[in-house]
């Protein structure tokens, strides 16, 4: 009998061991949303697990409202950082509370302090062992008048795409995809992708909802969707364990 727990536990560890683990790191556009029965929002992390086989666990700590900054700062990097191993993955997208230049505790220049926190998750998830993978932050639904979907995130996008460039990280430019996404959609029909109900229109909200930012659980199934699809397409041998466990 002990004989065949201690085979049992073996074969358990084993299986335990085989799992790897993607860490996503990140803001609200990414983030958990509580009572997802019945809230409407949805990050789009909050929805990945599905497109993974049982090889992968999905730890999504993105957090609400956080930039590199406020996320460095209150030790919630550290926290992850320490659990990385060999072989996981870290998916790492910020900039929209970066850009928030009246808030000290989140604004960082995206030339200096932006550009070298996302070096330093680089950095430190390689010293563990783990791949980082650098994604630049969703679009925003911004039409204008003639239909034009207007770009808001500056130049946070830019240092994402020259860290990854210089630091050979693998790289997803979700904002160029999820402007594709918008734009597919249009200036009325996009609204479906993020917050828009009138007053009544779902029990979770009371007043009247008009959000151009988060995302509603079918923008977040979709982007989710692209990301998995970008994942299948990046030529990165370190990504094999990730791509060979998509459904």
């Amino acid at each position: 009998m002990k004989y065949f727990l201690s085979i049992l536990f073996l074969i358990s560890a084993s299986c335990l061991a085989q799992k790897t683990t993607l860490y996503c790191i990140g803001d609200s556009t990414m983030a958990n949303k509580k009572d997802p029965d019945k809230n409407p929002e949805h990050g789009w992390a909050q929805v990945l697990q599905p497109f993974f086989n049982e090889n992968i666990i999905v730890e999504n700590k993105a957090v609400n409202g956080r930039s590199t900054k406020s996320f460095i700062n209150e030790k919630r990097w550290d926290s992850i950082c320490k659990k990385l191993k060999k072989g996981d993955y870290l998916f790492i997208e910020f900039g929209h509370n970066d850009e928030k230049i009246a808030d000290s505790t989140r604004y960082t220049n995206p030339h200096t302090s932006y550009r070298y926190n996302l070096i330093r998750f680089v950095k430190e998830s390689r010293e563990k062992g783990a791949v980082p993978i650098l994604l630049t932050s969703i679009a925003r639904r911004n039409f204008n008048e003639q239909g034009v979907l207007v770009p808001t995130h500056g130049d946070y996008p830019l240092e994402t795409r020259l860290v990854a460039q210089e630091y050979k990280v693998p790289f997803i430019d979700l904002e160029y995809h999820t402007e594709l996404l918008e734009q597919s959609y249009g200036p009325e029909k996009s609204k479906s992708l993020h917050l828009h109900f009138k007053a009544g229109e779902v029990p979770y909200y009371k007043e009247e909802k008009n959000d151009d930012t988060h995302l509603s659980l079918k923008g977040a199934v979709e982007i989710a969707g692209i990301v998995i699809n970008q994942i299948k397409l990046l030529e990165d041998p370190s990504l094999g364990k990730l791509k060979n466990s998509i459904k």
